[in-house]
């Protein structure tokens, strides 16, 4: 089977580094192994997302030489591929509606995961009808799954072994928010079946969503993908790089350095080099081996002190 993989940016901000690497890894595993590499636009929040940074993303890749395969599906134009997908979760009876604030949510009474997470207690799983009725009336729900009490396990490429409970470790989860756009946990499960995806790289923040996701694909009838999940990378001081903080975007990089620039340097620092010399992205392909990729955190070089 040809390995189908991709990037799926959120186009909320400039990609910074920590984006570059992921992109950077995917289209490297893709091609190591003659595959496709494809590129989707997570931009369920169109109103947080607009097109003008879609299109910046789409102009750094390809000034990184980093080139895809096919057209460029937008999350934002697929709801009513989405839809199709909440009814029959609906038609299994696992669907509710959860009336629950953000601030109830994060209450001091809510179970905490180790990772800060927050645990769904529960408190809206088996209102009545009645009960649901009087709630729209003063508030739009959210869409939540119910999960089972079952552990779903995974070999990641990077990290190995990794399981969680779901009904112990995840908690039922929102599908749809509660102004209609669909959630990311449907919408990544959808887009990557629809279109082939067999290998995700992503970063290791998602690790923890990787469980429910095999669960819903399993769900759906699809075949789970491979994932490998990539250590985070840090600035000099250790803190993590964020779109927020707008951290050594791609508008500002391309004004000191040279696509190779950044490539050397993002090799070097995931383990694929030894030294952060420039080199194009295609010169790595017959190179790539997830073992060279550390389990830990990764630092900028000094490069771009």
């Amino acid at each position: 089977m040809q390995t189908i993989g991709r990037f799926a940016p959120s186009p909320s901000g400039r990609m910074h580094l920590g984006n570059v690497l992921c992109a950077l890894l995917a289209f490297l595993s893709a091609r190591r192994q003659n595959g496709q590499f494809l590129l989707r636009i997570e931009d369920l929040d169109a109103m947080r997302c607009p097109r003008s940074f879609a299109d910046l993303i789409m102009d750094d890749l390809r000034w990184l030489g980093l080139d895809w395969d096919g057209d460029v599906p937008y999350q934002s134009e697929r709801s009513d591929i989405y839809a199709q997908y909440e009814a029959v979760l609906r038609e299994k009876g696992l669907l509710y509606p959860c009336f629950c604030s953000r601030a109830a949510l994060h209450a001091a009474s809510a179970p905490h995961l180790s990772d800060g997470r927050v645990l769904y207690a529960g408190t809206c799983r088996d209102l009545t009808p009645e009960q649901v009725a009087e709630k729209r009336k003063t508030r739009a729900p959210a869409t939540r799954v119910r999960v089972p009490d079952e552990v779903v396990r995974f070999t990641d490429a990077v990290w190995g072994e990794y399981a969680e409970n779901l009904a112990e470790e995840c908690g039922d989860f929102i599908v749809r928010r509660s102004d209609g756009v669909f959630a990311y946990q449907l919408a990544v499960v959808v887009d990557d079946a629809l279109t082939g995806v067999n290998e995700v790289v992503r970063g290791a923040d998602l690790i923890s969503s990787t469980p429910r996701q095999i669960w819903l694909h399993r769900l759906f009838g699809f075949a789970p993908p491979r994932f490998a999940h990539l250590p985070l990378l840090c600035d000099h001081d250790g803190r993590r790089l964020s779109k927020r903080d707008e951290d050594l975007d791609l508008g500002l990089l391309r004004e000191r350095f040279t696509p190779e620039q950044v490539i050397g340097a993002l090799a070097c620092a995931a383990g694929l080099t030894d030294r952060p010399e420039p080199v194009a992205a295609r010169e790595l392909v017959s190179s790539f081996d997830w073992g060279k990729v550390p389990r830990h955190d990764l630092y900028l070089p000094d490069i771009f002190r």
